[in-house]
């Protein structure tokens, strides 16, 4: 694998990682209730993700779902079904700051494990993840050389593109909070929660590819 091909996939996960996704959004919404530290834990389950979906596509998953229906509607009506109930969760919420948290953690809300788990599973039970990867990652890798090896750096290319991207707008969400005090933290969630009701939506009626 060239350097050039490395640059190349750089340059498109870049693109893709910017748009706003289901585990930025989060970081923009944990940076703004919890501060860009503790926030880091949800990237480090988005982080995971990248590499359990990777590894999935590199031993077949992709195709799979590509090519059943079952499995395919099965992790996408759990994707559904999760985006919906995290946006709703912050849609009800009150814009609530990092300060009244240190004593509302008994909900588990705002704990490091909470905060891994909801990136985690909001990556892991899209479908678009592993038929995304399916298409997009054999472009980069070259037939005739070792392939797990390619996979690996492509995997670690993409997951430290991946934590910057969202370690910035965690960064945006705690600076805007400041700014705007609570009421900006009430407005980033209206936003955040909207648009992941609007992604369970988009994926609710996505359909895979007829073989």
């Amino acid at each position: 694998m060239s350097s050039l091909t490395c640059l190349t996939f750089a340059l498109v996960a870049f693109i893709g990682i910017a748009t706003p996704g289901p585990t930025v959004l989060l970081a923009l919404a944990n940076g703004s209730h919890h501060g860009v530290t503790r926030s880091c834990y949800g990237m480090a389950g988005a982080v995971l993700s990248d590499f359990i979906l990777i590894g999935a596509v590199a031993m077949g998953l992709g195709a799979l779902l590509a090519a059943s229906e079952f499995w395919f509607s099965l992790v996408k009506w759990l994707g559904v079904g999760y985006l919906a109930y995290l946006g709703i969760m912050l849609l009800l919420s009150k814009g609530t700051l990092d300060e009244s948290l240190h004593n509302a953690n008994v909900s588990g809300q705002g704990t490091p494990r909470s905060l891994f788990l909801k990136s985690l599973l909001v990556a892991i039970t899209n479908p678009k993840g592993y038929l995304f990867f399916s298409a997009f990652l054999p472009q980069f890798i070259v037939p005739t050389s070792p392939q797990v090896l390619q996979y690996v750096i492509l995997a670690l290319i993409f997951a430290s593109l991946d934590f910057l991207i969202m370690l910035a707008y965690a960064v945006l969400g705690s600076q805007a909070v400041r700014v705007l005090k609570r009421s900006g933290a009430l407005w980033l969630d209206r936003i955040c929660g909207t648009t992941l009701l609007a992604l369970a939506g988009s994926l609710a009626f996505y359909r895979r590819a007829s073989p």
